[in-house]
C-alpha cells in the first residue's frame, strides 16, 4: 500500500514489480523475519535474564564459536566482544591497540574517524594518513615507525571496498612489525577476509550480521591479543569500559564486561546460524557477488543511471552507489520509493550526490535486489511522464 508522503509525487509502482522486503538500508539493515520469530520464542526464557548466567553466556558463547567457524579462525585467535559499536572500538583501540604510531588509509567518512580518534589521543604521536578521492581507496606504506596499519574492508559511505592485504614489504608482527587492525562493519561477513592478512578485524552487527548495533566485536590475533597484554601491563591508563584486556578476559568466559542487549546478542547468534548452515563466509559473500552483479549491469545498461565508483575491482558488493543522470532527480525517486514500502535508499547524506545508495548484505535476496532496479526503471519513466 502506498503511504502518504507530503510533496512526492503520486506515482504508485505495481504490485508485480515490487520486492518481498523493502528493507535496503545500509545500515541498521533488513532483519530477518525468521531472525524475529526466533527471539519471539524466548521471550520468557531468556529475555530479561542474567547476563552472569549460563542462560545468557550460552548465547554468547555460540556467537563467538559462529564468528570463529565463520571465518574460519586459526588457532590462538579470540573472538572478543564489547558494547558500544565500531565508534567505541575505534577509542578502545586508540588505548589499547596502539603502541606509538599508526597508519590510516581514509577514503570516505568512515574510515577517516579511526584517524580522527589517534591524531586527538595524547599519548600517541601523531598518526600518518593516507588518503584518497572518494570512489576509490589508498595502499598502505610499509614504515617501520608504524606498529598499527589502520584499514578499512567497505566504505560505508561511498560504496567501495578494497582486498585485506598486509602492507607490502611490512615486517610480520612477529618480527616487530605493526599489526593490522581492519575496520569490517559494513563489510564482515560478505566479502572474503583471509585471517591471515589481519590482527583485528572488528565489526558491529547491524550490517551484515543483519541485527541491532551496540556491539563491538573484534577477531584478534595472538600478535593483537599480545600486544593487548603488553600495553595493559605498561601501566598506561586506560578507562575501564575502553580496556581490551578487561574485554579479552571477559569474553573467553562468555561474556561481556558490562550488561549487554540480550536481543542484538541473540538475533547475531541465529544470523551466524543462518550463515553457517548455509555454507559459510563463501556461500554468504557469492550471494552478495550476485546481488552485486545485478545492480551494477542494470546501472550500466540504463540510460540514466551508472555505478559511481568507476573501478569495477573497488566496487562494493555489499553497499552499492549508483550516480543519476542530472535530469533525474535521485532524490525524488527515493522518495517515491519510500512512499511505496521501499526503504532507505538514500545516499549518504555527506557524500552529496544526486545518487542512490542500497545495501546488498546477506540477508537480502538477490531477487529483491532485481525487482527493486525494475522499481527503479518504473519511478523514472513515471517522473519523466
Amino acid at each position: 500500500m502506498i503511504s502518504y508522503v507530503p510533496d512526492v509525487p503520486d506515482i504508485i509502482i505495481p504490485p508485480e514489480l515490487l520486492p518481498s522486503d523493502g528493507r535496503f538500508g545500509s545500515g541498521p539493515s533488513k532483519v530477518r523475519p525468521a531472525t524475529i520469530d526466533a527471539l519471539a520464542g524466548v521471550a520468557t526464557t531468556y529475555m530479561g535474564t542474567s547476563h552472569r548466567q549460563r542462560t545468557v553466556k550460552s548465547q554468547v558463547g555460540r556467537v563467538r564459536a559462529g564468528m570463529r567457524q565463520l571465518f574460519s579462525l586459526p588457532d590462538g585467535y579470540e573472538v572478543v566482544l564489547g558494547n558500544g559499536g565500531t565508534t567505541c572500538f575505534w577509542d578502545a583501540a586508540t588505548f589499547g591497540l596502539i603502541q606509538e604510531q599508526s597508519q590510516h588509509l581514509s577514503f570516505g567518512e568512515f574510515s577517516s574517524k579511526f584517524a580522527a580518534c589517534a591524531k586527538a589521543a595524547p599519548h600517541l604521536k601523531d598518526p600518518q594518513v593516507i588518503e584518497s578521492e572518494v570512489g576509490t581507496h589508498p595502499t598502505a606504506q610499509a614504515d617501520p615507525s608504524v606498529d598499527l596499519y589502520a584499514l578499512t574492508h567497505n566504505e560505508t559511505s561511498t560504496g567501495v571496498s578494497m582486498p585485506i592485504r598486509r602492507p607490502q614489504g611490512a615486517a610480520a608482527p612477529i618480527d616487530g612489525g605493526g599489526l593490522v587492525a581492519v575496520d569490517a562493519t559494513s563489510g564482515a561477513g560478505g566479502l572474503r577476509v583471509d585471517p591471515a592478512e589481519f590482527d583485528a578485524y572488528y565489526l558491529a552487527p547491524q550490517k551484515c550480521f543483519a541485527g541491532d548495533g551496540g556491539l563491538w566485536i573484534a577477531l584478534l590475533s595472538p600478535a593483537a591479543l599480545d600486544r593487548v597484554e603488553r600495553i595493559a601491563a605498561s601501566g598506561r591508563w586506560i578507562p575501564m569500559f575502553l580496556d581490551l584486556k578487561t574485554a579479552v578476559d571477559n569474553s573467553v568466559l562468555d561474556q561481556t564486561y558490562n550488561t549487554p542487549a540480550l536481543a542484538t546478542i541473540f538475533m547475531l547468534a541465529e544470523q551466524l546460524d543462518w550463515m553457517n548452515e548455509n555454507g559459510g563466509l563463501e556461500w554468504t559473500a557469492t550471494r552478495c557477488d550476485r546481488s552485486a552483479e545485478i545492480l551494477y549491469t542494470w546501472a550500466e545498461q540504463s540510460g540514466f543511471a551508472r555505478p559511481f565508483v568507476e573501478n569495477p575491482a573497488d566496487r562494493s558488493h555489499v553497499v552499492g552507489t549508483i550516480d543519476f543522470v542530472d535530469a533525474v532527480d535521485a532524490a525524488a525517486v527515493a522518495a517515491v520509493l519510500r512512499a511505496n514500502g521501499i526503504v532507505d535508499t538514500e545516499p549518504y547524506r555527506k557524500l552529496g550526490r544526486n545518487q542512490l545508495r542500497m545495501a546488498m548484505f546477506p540477508a537480502i535476496e538477490p531477487d529483491d535486489i532485481a525487482s527493486l532496479c525494475a522499481c527503479i526503471n518504473h519511478v523514472v519513466g513515471a517522473l519523466a511522464d
